[in-house]
């Protein structure tokens, strides 16, 4: 009996040490990148459409998902996100293939992208998505308000062109935009810009498109290098761009008519400049409810070069019923 009470007691320390160490190797786990927003923010996985989306999430009330574009992550949010927590449920989503999502083969396109999202809201039980995208997370938008207009109360695209839809022809020929082509090129963008992603990033992108460059750190291009870091990632960073003509006839086959409300946000150093081209083309592709906002003091990293602006816009339009015009 002596025995038998030494071992459950032997029994109980060890289970009670596996679970602190359990914890402590948890806490030194924790992303500081997360931690750097605050108490309150978690860091997760889900298994939707064939792939596993990693997204960051705080706060609480109605849902805001929020979609990075190219060359960043779910992190370009995080100037915004303790601050859209105080009102929302607040979701920043690494696209598949990018960060802690993982890379497919294929689905790359903006409609299974949005499905992605789709099915990540399902999961966790989020009703009435407002979806906020840049760049491609913008493109993304666009896809799900067309594939999921039950299910959301209003999409905003960042800084965002629309595949197929003016002004997309003359940005497709635009030697500014090489990089459009680069990245369709089949193998070579990715042998000639691995190991090289910081400088890629910050010369190709951060030092050609934003007008507060400094609002970039050093230390924020390190992280988004890293989500692009490893030979799949970067494939996959490289495949929303090689997804360009099926998103074309993804817009131009989505024509029937849509009250979701929609606004187009772009800094006034960049898209600022051609969306109301944008938005003077979509009703006829059937939009019916489409705002301009133009963002004062901005190039094309919005969220990063001008959070309060974006934040402020995010928190008026998000908290609009769908039908209110």
């Amino acid at each position: 009996m002596r025995n038998q009470f030494n071992f459950m007691k032997a029994l109980f320390i060890l289970i009670g040490c596996c679970v602190v160490s359990a914890q402590a190797q948890t806490k030194r786990q924790v992303d500081p990148a997360v931690a750097k927003l605050g108490k309150g923010f978690t860091s997760d996985t889900a298994k939707v459409n064939g792939t596993r989306l990693h997204y960051v999430r705080g706060g609480t009330g109605p849902a805001v998902i929020l979609i990075h574009g190219f060359p960043q992550d779910w992190y370009e949010f995080h100037k915004i996100m303790p601050r859209l927590a105080k009102k929302f449920t607040v979701i920043s989503v690494d696209l598949r293939g990018v960060g802690g999502s993982a890379a497919t083969a294929d689905g790359y396109d903006a409609a299974n992208l949005a499905k992605d999202i789709y099915q990540l809201a399902e999961q966790l039980k989020l009703e009435q998505v407002y979806v906020a995208g840049h760049d491609v997370g913008g493109m993304v938008a666009y896809a799900y308000a067309r594939l999921y207009p039950d299910f959301t109360r209003g999409i905003m695209m960042l800084d965002s062109p629309l595949h197929g839809i003016k002004p997309w022809a003359e940005l497709k020929a635009d030697p500014e935009l090489w990089h459009f082509g680069f990245h369709r090129t089949p193998n070579a963008p990715e042998k000639l810009i691995a190991g090289r992603e910081s400088l890629y990033i910050r010369e190709a992108f951060i030092n050609r498109f934003a007008v507060i460059r400094d609002a970039i750190t050093d230390a924020d291009i390190a992280h988004y290098a890293n989500s692009y870091g490893t030979a799949e990632k970067l494939r996959a960073g490289l495949e929303f761009y090689r997804a360009f003509e099926a998103n074309e006839k993804f817009s131009d086959e989505h024509r029937s008519a849509i009250d979701v409300p929609m606004v187009l946000a772009g800094g006034d150093k960049a898209m600022g400049q051609l969306i109301p081209i944008t938005a003077k083309a979509l009703p006829q592709y059937g939009a019916t409810n489409v705002t301009v906002e133009i963002i004062k003091n901005s190039g094309h990293f919005v969220s990063e070069e001008q959070p309060d602006a974006v934040a402020e816009l995010i928190e008026r339009y998000a908290s609009t019923s769908k039908n209110k015009k």
